[in-house]
């Protein structure tokens, strides 16, 4: 099974940024964490801060991954077109949020 994990804006400062809230991990850690238990799974991985490259990426996802994990930070409230994205693409995507 592949899966994509699709991190938005200032996701990369994970560790390093209101570590109160977010906690000290950093995803890179996390990342690691995840590949070792689930060693079964393809596990692909992309933080971006720019919208058109996480849209970009949910229309490739289609027909090479089972399914997708959104964290899109800053785009969860603003973002359409990432909301379009999603509703336009056939893999199934699950939004998660993170918080200490």
């Amino acid at each position: 099974m592949k899966i994509l994990i699709l991190n938005g804006p200032n996701l990369n400062l994970q560790g390093r940024r209101d570590t109160q809230i977010y906690g000290s991990e950093s995803f890179e850690s996390c990342l690691q964490r995840l590949r070792e238990r689930y060693r079964e799974w393809t596990i692909d991985y992309l933080q971006s801060n720019l919208e058109g490259e996480l849209i970009d990426a949910l229309h490739a996802s289609q027909g090479s991954y089972a399914g997708v994990v959104l964290n899109a930070g800053g785009y969860t409230h603003t973002s359409v077109a990432l909301r379009d994205a999603v509703s336009a693409i056939t893999t199934p995507v699950v939004e998660v949020h993170i918080s200490n």
